[in-house]
């Protein structure tokens, strides 16, 4: 039977709740493995793994509760070994590089913070910064709505203001939030978001990252802020590579 692999630790072993499950159907018991001075946390892996939402929350209940008091680098979902003896052997032949991680994250949360225009205000913001939109909307305005070719041209003048606001927008983030953080970690670019960032953030300081993210919501409003959070740590576990394949589990 292949071993399913929620995250790692050091000794003493996280506290794990009697009774507690992860992933399958029926939901498999969660143990802990032990290696020289390291812990996984570990289940039998079913068969046919997919992500439906059913599996991803038990990943993260799962890390959930073994990071409650401990720090956990977790794997991600689908990370699975040949079996027990396979997670013993990879905690010993990497067990430097995870005390190393370990100690990166130790104390630190993850916050993902994702950030789209607000049409409206991000339409207002552009024409209150450059006049020469401001004065063809109103002489199109003047005009009864201006010629096709009017309304063409203040379209793709706009356009063009919000993408490279987009731009702008972004770094401001990043530079507001930065100096707040231990460790930035840029998302998956998408064409849905102007920014998509998560930061390594120490649990204690956490309050005044959300207080700047508040505060900078309120200075530019063209700005909206979607925050997730805390999370475990993932987008920290590797700074090389996806977290599965470089701590030396299959991603199944």
């Amino acid at each position: 039977m292949s071993t399913y692999v929620y995250g790692i630790a050091r000794t003493p072993s996280p506290s794990i709740p009697d009774g507690l499950t992860g992933v399958g159907d029926p939901p498999r018991p969660v143990r802990v493995l032990k290696e020289g001075g390291l812990v996984a946390v570990v289940s039998e892996a079913p068969d046919g793994l997919k992500p439906k939402r059913r599996e991803l929350l038990a990943h993260q209940q799962v890390l959930a509760q073994a990071g409650a008091e401990a720090t956990v680098l977790p794997m991600r979902f689908g990370s699975v070994s040949e079996d027990d003896e396979k997670v013993t052997s990879v905690l010993a032949e990497r067990a430097e590089h995870f005390r190393e991680r370990l100690d990166a994250l130790e104390g630190k949360a993850e916050y993902n913070i994702k950030a789209v225009h607000d049409d409206e205000a991000v339409l207002h913001r552009v024409m209150a910064d450059q006049p020469d939109l401001r004065a063809l909307s109103e002489a199109n305005r003047a005009a009864g709505g201006g010629s096709y070719e009017d309304r063409l041209r203040l379209g793709e003048m706009v356009a063009n203001a919000v993408q490279a606001r987009e731009a702008v927008d972004g770094a401001t983030l990043r530079r507001a939030l930065e100096p707040l953080a231990a460790d930035i970690s840029e998302g998956p670019e998408s064409s849905g978001w102007l920014a998509n960032l998560s930061f390594l953030v120490d649990k204690e300081a956490a309050g005044e990252l959300l207080a700047a993210v508040e505060e900078l919501g309120t200075s530019e409003p063209q700005l909206d802020l979607r925050v997730s959070g805390p999370l475990p740590p993932y987008s920290f576990v590797e700074k090389t590579g996806a977290a599965a394949d470089a701590s030396g589990f299959a991603a199944g």
